[in-house]
């Protein structure tokens, strides 16, 4: 099989295009700090806790974009500088499979095996 990077740039870029618009209007529909619902009948406090409860789901879901971008620009960054195609880690090609099913991946397989082995093998933190 051939890998056609032309066409993977393709795919990053229309992907770069998509998150970009998807980060800007989840910023742009988020509620201004001032703006109060009316009429809850148990007052001040769930309004206040249904206002976090939505603001942790924004805050998750645009952490969630700003890395996928980060992933993206990265792979086109790689791809500028001649190096897309190779594992971050490693320096060996990454298999153009895995590219055709992730253009952003940066690791080949067996490392990205490796870290998550390592992700899940660590104690939490706190």
């Amino acid at each position: 099989m051939t890998t056609n990077y032309s066409i993977l740039r393709s795919r990053l870029e229309a992907e770069q295009k998509r998150l970009t618009e998807e980060l800007e209007q989840l910023m742009a529909s988020a509620n201004p700090p001032d703006e109060r619902r009316e009429g809850s009948p148990f007052g001040k406090r769930e309004e206040e806790a249904t206002e976090a409860l939505e603001l942790e789901k924004r805050l998750v879901l645009e952490k969630r974009i700003k890395e996928q971008l980060i992933g993206v620009e990265h792979a086109l960054h790689k791809y500028e500088e001649g190096t897309y195609g190779f594992c971050d880690s490693c320096g060996q090609p990454i298999d153009p499979e895995r590219l055709e099913a992730i253009p952003e991946a940066s690791l080949c397989i067996k490392c990205k095996s490796q870290q998550a082995k390592n992700a899940r093998g660590k104690a939490p933190t706190g």
